[in-house]
């Protein structure tokens, strides 16, 4: 070294001036401190199936809500007490003119409303018709 180098070293060197050394612990590095690897990897694992099992458990729980709850909270009823899910795929939907056919009656147009409860079908149409019976050819509106 240069008579430079050395008298720049023995300025900040000093053996006067305090100064910090860096020891080694008893223990090791600080590095390798804390739970293993394999007991991190460990933990994380279990965590992650816990996430799914309760992923799982909380679709399962949507599911069966959604699947219990009744159908005419989605879709409501018709006035002759028919699903409107029924009453769409019914061959005679409310609001639907029906003309009459040789052969039918009050009672057998009701059945062809509302499978179901003909009875309450029944009540509707005599009430639209203001009668009991029908004539061949009469257009009915399906209430």
């Amino acid at each position: 070294m240069s008579a430079l180098e050395e008298s720049y070293v023995e300025e900040i060197y000093h053996p006067s001036a305090p100064h910090l050394h860096a020891l080694e612990s008893a223990a090791g590095p600080t590095w390798m401190t804390g739970p293993s690897l394999a007991l991190r990897r460990e933990r994380r694992t279990r965590r992650l199936a816990r996430r799914r099992r309760s992923l799982a458990g909380l679709v399962l729980v949507l599911a069966t809500i959604v699947l219990a709850w009744p159908g005419h909270a989605f879709g409501g009823t018709t006035q002759s007490g028919l699903s409107t899910d029924l009453a769409t795929s019914a061959v005679l939907a409310p609001g639907m003119v029906y003309v009459v056919q040789p052969g039918d009656s009050v009672s057998s147009i009701a059945a062809l409303v509302n499978p179901s409860d003909p009875a309450a079908a029944r009540v509707l149409l005599i009430r639209e018709l203001r009668s009991d019976v029908v004539v061949v050819g009469e257009h009915v509106l399906i209430p």
